[in-house]
């Protein structure tokens, strides 16, 4: 009894003593563990870093592949950046054109609805060009009409020349002509700007397909140097390529849409000059009969 007493105590320091000794071991063993997932980790780095850009890839994949208007005009071609620039300045003139001539319209048919509302008021041919030369009316083609009919009339008197009478017809014929001049000054003047909307509006599409041309076939030399067929290689180039299109309708639609309204302005406006020179015509005529 007392044996057993004594053995188990015995036994327990024994497993003890063997547990210490192997703790060292079991240390060493674990203690490679640490350096090895550090060496793991200086290994992995290098694989997140960034992959140095391609010298051959184009401008627009050196900026992580975006692009917009802005690039794109930068990284084109020379040629394809004279037709871009070109077109850009026609679009900006035809605008110009466009905003002064709806304004010039808009005061045209305003000034003249003023004149003929005096206009009709005249008792006499001296009151007709007394009102025509007021400078509310100055510059408004009516008003400079009824002048000139109402000057030569009294260049006429002045000149000792009989304008009523046998000779009535022969000064409606010299204020007529005098109205004409009047007329195709008017015409001109109307029809300034015009041929430039037109060329830009005909042209404007064909000058940026040339530019759009010029660029694909540019773009596909890059393919044939490169050899490769990567959509995100190419496709830089054919957008600026396409760009030079979309500046070239840009310009062209609002200067064709805009001729063809003018042009309309202008026959409405041609109209009403011929109804007022019958109405002049007429007026003189009836002062001239009443020796006026």
């Amino acid at each position: 009894m007392l044996d057993n007493k004594f053995k188990t105590p015995f036994i327990a320091l024994i497993g003890a003593v063997a547990l210490m000794a192997s703790a060292p071991a079991f240390a060493q063993n674990a203690a490679p563990a640490a350096p090895a997932a550090a060496s793991a980790a200086p290994a992995a780095a290098p694989a997140a870093a960034p992959a140095a850009p391609d010298a051959s890839l184009p401008p627009q994949m050196s900026r992580g592949g975006k692009i917009n208007i802005g690039t794109m005009f930068l990284d084109a071609k020379p040629v394809v950046k004279v037709v871009m620039i070109g077109l850009v300045l026609a679009s900006i003139f035809s605008w110009t054109l466009l905003i002064t001539k709806l304004i010039e319209f808009r005061s045209l048919n305003r000034a003249s609805d003023t004149f003929l509302e005096a206009f009709r008021g005249a008792k006499s041919i001296n009151d007709m060009g007394r009102i025509a030369s007021a400078e509310e009316f100055e510059g408004n083609p009516l008003a400079d009409m009824a002048a000139a009919a109402a000057q030569e009339i009294e260049l006429s008197r002045q000149a000792g020349l009989q304008v009523a009478g046998e000779h009535r017809n022969t000064t409606l014929g010299r204020a007529q002509a005098a109205v004409g001049a009047v007329q195709a000054s008017l015409a001109r003047r109307l029809s300034s700007g015009m041929q430039f909307l037109a060329s830009v509006g005909s042209n404007g599409p064909f000058i940026g397909l040339f530019g759009t041309v010029y660029g694909i076939m540019d773009s596909f030399i890059g393919i044939a140097n490169t050899n490769t067929t990567n959509l995100a290689v190419v496709a830089p180039g054919i957008a600026e390529a396409l760009l030079a299109t979309g500046l070239g309708l840009f310009a062209a639609i609002p200067s064709v849409i805009f001729y063809n309204y003018f042009q309309t302005r202008i026959s409405a406006y041609g109209a009403r000059t011929e109804g007022f020179v019958a109405e002049l015509m007429n007026a003189i005529s009836r002062q001239l009969d009443k020796g006026a």
